[in-house]
């Protein structure tokens, strides 16, 4: 049995959270949304993801304390910021704390398909890097789905 892709989003906007969610779950993988980043890190906890979708302007834990947790404790996941309020700033702090990417909203449903597969490239070539014996084995055997998020 193969395994999908399992993607977080964060995003304080339920109208964001969901389209988000639409647009992922329509590629076959398992998406869970998050309100906040104390969700976030609660959910990650229960379940780590391979992927995490993550908007920086929201009440409480902001995204950058999220993505710094989420990097200390799970360093196998790609973050992919995702802000209303890019800065130059931002953008630096969030490649330095360990983002994959850094995207400016609007984003439309492709771009967030994209964000997450390209994200799943680089976590599937990492974890490929790290273990290179690892590509001799068949998905079928191991558990393991070697295809990324699919339009």
């Amino acid at each position: 049995m193969n395994q999908t892709s399992n993607i977080l989003i964060v995003d304080d906007e339920e109208v964001v959270r969901r389209a988000h969610l639409r647009s992922l779950e329509q590629t076959g993988c398992r998406a869970r949304a998050a309100e906040n980043g104390y969700e976030a890190i609660r959910v990650m906890e229960e379940h780590p993801f391979d992927v995490v979708l993550l908007d920086l302007r929201m009440p409480g834990l902001n995204g950058m304390d999220v993505l710094k947790t989420i990097k200390d404790r799970w360093p196998e996941c790609e973050v992919v910021v995702i802000t209303g309020y890019p800065t130059i700033e931002s953008a630096k702090e969030a490649v330095r704390l360990g983002a994959f990417n850094y995207i400016v909203k609007p984003v439309g449903p492709d771009d967030v398909v994209k964000a997450a597969n390209d994200a799943m490239i680089q976590k599937r070539w990492t974890l490929h890097s790290a273990h290179p014996d690892r590509g001799s084995e068949h998905p079928e055997h191991t558990g393991r789905r070697r295809s990324p998020v699919t339009h």
